[in-house]
């Protein structure tokens, strides 16, 4: 086998995050954004270890699971979905599996998987989208909307995305179609020259509120009062809270703001999930599935159980959501997060559900628990995709509570963190996987992790 030759085979499994397994006589393949029993075509890029490393060319034959047609015109081109084509069941039964598999590989102990509870929406169920501004071909139209897979550079228009909410789709072609009259130009990324760079909108499923954020650099100056009166003549079915003009310089392709101007209301909207409420603005952390939040936020309650009288760390608490729904049955929860932003945004929400018994502090967990007085009876993680740095696990562990939940977005940092807190003492009790991004390859899961009996 050398790189670069084609070969086709039949995808046996399909491991987290999305990685099919081929047998071939001469050896075995690992191929990205296929499914289970497809018979594809592919070529080699480079060999791991004992295993080659493909790339997905063509689909000769769809699997056996693939039993409705894709709900969005662009499904497979774009990089986001990669189970359209299987039936909801099938995606929930598919990912519980890899998510088990991979915990089976890194528990040292039994432990009870209680399966996976999906999304209460199956379709646009996401209440955040980023579209960036391109062509899909080089000096094509212009476009807005989501990378192609695999390309670092075509964007291809999201004008019927079946994940995002509908409003999305509507703002979307008003901002595309008003800037495509006009013969804007968009921001390269090799250059670094031109002016469109981004669209953020977000939107509340409880209140309906959303704020629409167009993000250029500063190299052309447009008047946007008309834009912002196409937005507001929209037959939206959510209410528009705010239009922002964010001023973005960065070299990186990342949605950031040097300056922002409010073209029409405010800078914020409300959400609210379990019987609170949240302020949220454009950069707030918030789950992009509100509605699987209130999933996956019930199972962590229920895995914490009783904290009356106890002292709760949350750690990466974000905008403090977990913080603030247990903080009513708890004697204080403290809070850690690195986001400075977050940190005041969860302050205000503690204060707009009346909570005085939150401590929210600003600054990086591995640093910031050393200086707190307090010590934890029980521990909330919700890491970032990475997991935990190696120094601030070792802190964590040294609290020696008797239990903590972990929330994982990546199963596979749970599972190599899992690691160090076995050789600690503790074993994994149970685990829950949560979809909260059904049609994608996505999965949350949340462990339940206890001292070891002696």
């Amino acid at each position: 086998m050398k790189k670069g030759q084609e070969y086709t085979g039949v995808i046996e499994e399909v491991a987290f995050p999305n990685k099919g397994k081929i047998k071939l006589k001469e050896g075995t393949v690992i191929v990205k954004g296929g499914l289970p029993r497809q018979k594809v075509r592919f070529r080699l890029n480079k060999k791991r270890k004992s295993k080659w490393e493909g790339r997905l060319l063509e689909v000769e034959e769809p699997s056996p699971l693939e039993t409705r047609r894709p709900a969005c015109s662009i499904f497979g081109i774009c990089g986001g979905c990669a189970y359209q084509t299987m039936a909801y069941e099938e995606q929930l039964r598919l990912k519980a599996g890899q998510v088990k598999a991979l915990l089976d590989e890194a528990a040292w102990e039994s432990y009870e998987f209680e399966g996976i509870l999906g999304s209460p929406k199956e379709w646009h169920y996401r209440n955040k989208m980023e579209f960036s501004f391109g062509d899909d071909r080089k000096d094509g139209p212009l476009t807005l909307g989501l990378h192609k897979k695999n390309s670092m550079y075509d964007v291809i228009t999201a004008e019927d995305c079946q994940i995002a909410d509908p409003d999305f789709t509507m703002a979307l072609r008003c901002v595309l179609d008003y800037f495509a009259e006009l013969g804007t130009s968009f921001y390269k990324k090799m250059s670094h020259e031109g002016y469109l760079r981004h669209l953020l909108i977000r939107r509340a499923v409880k209140t309906g509120e959303m704020l629409i954020s167009l993000v250029t650099s500063s190299q052309e100056e447009l008047d946007l009062a008309p834009l912002r009166d196409r937005l507001l003549a929209l037959p939206f079915a959510g209410s528009l809270k705010g239009i922002l003009h964010i001023v973005n310089d960065s070299l990186a392709d990342i949605v950031q703001s040097d300056r922002t101007e409010i073209l029409y209301g405010g800078d914020f909207f409300y959400e609210e999930l379990l019987g609170l409420r949240f302020k949220v603005s454009a950069f707030s952390f918030f789950q992009t599935n509100s509605l699987g939040a209130e999933v996956l936020y019930a199972k962590a309650r229920e895995y914490i159980g009783e904290t009356k009288d106890k002292v709760v760390f949350d750690l990466y608490s974000g905008t403090g959501t977990i913080a603030q729904l247990l903080a009513p049955v708890a004697k204080k929860v403290i809070g850690v997060e690195i986001v400075e932003e977050a940190v005041a945004a969860a302050r205000e929400n503690a204060v707009l559900n009346g909570l005085d018994n939150c401590d929210f502090i600003a600054g990086d967990v591995l640093k910031a628990i050393g200086e707190i007085e307090e010590k934890p009876d029980f521990i909330v993680l919700d890491p970032p995709r990475d997991g935990i740095h190696p120094k601030a696990l070792k802190k964590i562990l040294d609290y020696g509570v008797e239990q903590m939940v972990y929330i994982s977005c990546k199963p596979t940092s749970l599972a190599r963190d899992l690691e160090a807190f076995q050789e600690a003492g503790y074993r994994m009790e149970k685990t829950c996987c949560v979809d909260m991004f059904p049609q994608t390859n996505g999965i949350e899961c949340l462990a339940l992790i206890k001292k070891r009996r002696m």
